[in-house]
């Protein structure tokens, strides 16, 4: 049967291909996206695109009800929406350091409190949180980022906890470098020191990301919360 999804930042990247692997199982996605149009690519998949900056508690409540009138409550959520703004700690501004909590961490909570209100009433459901290797092993240039990203993982437990006992699973992925246009934009030279520091020898595929959030949202995975999951190539290991 197909399900009600949503995912955060589903417009391009690891939040487009987290989009065409439910799609193609056949379930009812619906994507957010910030900026700009979404690709046609979502039009072609049968998602519906729904404008919505998760900064903006209104826009989040709209959305959420757009969604449940076209395609039903949502009953898997994906957070991957998400920003950066790298900076060394002495010249990152307070500026820098609120919006990237506010989009990536409190963002995630506005989402997932919106979808824990129907999960809760159909004694279901499933959550699966992206966050980063960078949350687990830091990142000279990005405390701002990986301070929102390590917070998704004491948020998501806490979830976890609370809502075991309504059947509602909370999970947390952790991709390492991966393939998308944001790393493509890097330098050869810059591509190259990355591929040295993983021992798998390469980026992960979009993708690859993907079939590991489909699992945690699988009735295979029903038995599975409050995990956190690496897609790193090994990168973070012992972390």
């Amino acid at each position: 049967m197909s399900r009600s999804v949503l995912v955060t930042g589903g417009n391009r990247g690891i939040g487009l291909a987290i989009a065409r692997a439910f799609a193609d199982a056949g379930d009812d996605v619906a994507v957010t996206y910030r900026t700009g149009e979404p690709p046609k690519e979502l039009t072609d998949l049968g998602c519906l695109a729904v404008r919505c900056d998760i900064t903006d508690p209104e826009q989040v409540e709209g959305a959420y009800k757009e969604i449940e009138e076209k395609q039903g409550p949502v009953e898997v959520l994906v957070a991957n929406a998400g920003v950066t703004r790298d900076q060394l700690l002495l010249r990152m501004s307070e500026k820098d350091f609120s919006t990237v909590l506010e989009t990536n961490l409190t963002g995630t909570f506005r989402v997932v409190k919106r979808a824990t209100k129907r999960m809760l009433r159909a004694r279901t459901g499933r959550i699966v949180l992206i966050s980063s290797v960078v949350g687990l092993l830091g990142s000279a240039g990005q405390a701002n980022y990986a301070a929102s990203k390590a917070g998704l993982i004491g948020f998501a437990r806490s979830i976890a906890r609370e809502l075991g006992s309504r059947n509602i699973t909370c999970n947390v992925i952790a991709p390492g470098f991966v393939d998308t246009d944001m790393t493509k934009a890097l330098s050869d030279e810059q591509r190259a020191n990355i591929v040295e520091q993983v021992p798998l020898g390469r980026y992960a595929q979009p993708e690859e990301v993907a079939a590991s959030v489909r699992f945690l949202a699988s009735d295979e995975a029903a038995y599975i919360t409050g995990a956190v999951i690496p897609v790193d190539g090994g990168l973070g290991m012992g972390h």
